[in-house]
């Protein structure tokens, strides 16, 4: 079942996770919603999380999980971008994915059934 999830970056410049590796490399509404489509749809951002960690093995699985329907949105308002993604990928997987990417930088809004 998709879940839409309602996303804000307060402050954008300020949305990149504690690692470049990992962290949004883009600028702007539509850009930063594509590295988060891809990083949902596909498994790469995962791949490359876990191949830094010192024990690869110990990482869950389950969060590897990939949606390839997974769609997001983006819309500048003033200072601040929304994000509105929709998925079947859980909510954890989503946080995980936010946090690599944003950092603290992100602000769950709403959560509804798509």
């Amino acid at each position: 079942m998709a879940i839409r999830y309602h996303i804000t970056l307060p402050n954008p410049d300020a949305a990149r996770g504690g690692d470049p590796a990992f962290a949004f490399r883009s600028h702007g509404a539509v850009a930063l919603a594509a590295e988060l489509q891809e990083a949902l749809r596909t498994d790469a951002l995962f791949k490359r999380w876990v191949g830094a960690q010192e024990d690869p093995d110990d990482v869950d699985p389950e969060l590897g999980a990939k949606d390839p329907d997974a769609t997001v949105e983006g819309s500048q308002h003033d200072l601040h971008i929304d994000l509105i993604a929709v998925t079947s990928i859980p909510g954890g997987v989503l946080r995980h994915r936010l946090r690599l990417l944003a950092g603290n930088g992100w602000e769950l809004r709403d959560v509804s059934a798509a």
